[in-house]
């Protein structure tokens, strides 16, 4: 498999390179290519540790007042079913303050196989969430039910995530410090030049410890 813009999957062995470097480095590579607007600027791990690299599986909700939608609306279930074994899950629910997402839905997609959950939204159930280790990035955190407040519109669409325009099939990398989405048409090339610049991060470390001082590294590795 190759990473191409024919709808062709994500080659595995690039899905775990991009694992392997951190979101950083990843976006300073996205500055490089000219895509600036592909780093999520506000969503983050819910809890300490969270990480994940996948392919998008993208869900587009709308919100209203409680009672608004049906319960058959909120297709929390759909959402799973749309997700294989590695995939990512990206919510655009425009930044609801009720949760899409609870725990179990997170054992649901822990036995899937399914690498994580981001959510331009709220979920619930955090202390389930984290002892079932399904990494989960979102906007709230909150008691409230999307159920009745939420309906699932389509899955499978281009949706704009926390700013960041997310097609189906594009790499999503989550860590500590963030998430960044890398056009599938691109990511090989992305992830070779954040490639780059961590063996060079590496080798200013290295010149840090032998004596050169931080002016010094920088300018040897043109971050000046």
């Amino acid at each position: 498999m190759t990473d191409a813009s024919d709808g062709t999957p994500l080659a595995p062995d690039l899905i775990a390179r991009a694992a392997a470097l951190a979101t950083s480095t990843l976006a300073n590579a996205l500055d490089d290519a000219g895509l600036h607007a592909s780093v999520m600027p506000t969503l983050k791990a819910i809890a300490p540790g969270f990480r994940f690299a996948g392919p998008a599986v993208t869900v587009k909700e709308i919100a209203g007042d409680y009672g608004t939608f049906g319960s058959a609306d909120f297709k929390v279930g759909a959402i799973v079913d749309a997700a294989a074994a590695g995939d990512v899950i990206v919510v655009d629910a425009g930044g609801a303050r009720c949760s899409t997402w609870g725990g179990t839905a997170s054992f649901a997609a822990r036995l899937k196989g399914i690498a994580g959950l981001v959510v331009d939204g709220g979920v619930r159930d955090l202390e389930e969430i984290v002892e079932r280790a399904f990494p989960v990035f979102a906007r709230h955190v909150v008691p409230t039910t999307g159920r009745m407040r939420l309906k699932v519109e389509a899955i499978g669409v281009p949706v704009v995530v926390d700013g960041v325009r997310v097609a189906p099939g594009d790499l999503v990398v989550a860590d500590g410090t963030g998430v960044v989405c890398l056009p599938r048409e691109r990511a090989a090339a992305i992830v070779a030049r954040a490639e780059a610049l961590a063996r060079d991060d590496a080798a200013a470390i290295a010149d840090l410890e032998a004596g050169l001082t931080l002016i010094e590294a920088m300018a040897k590795y043109k971050r000046i």
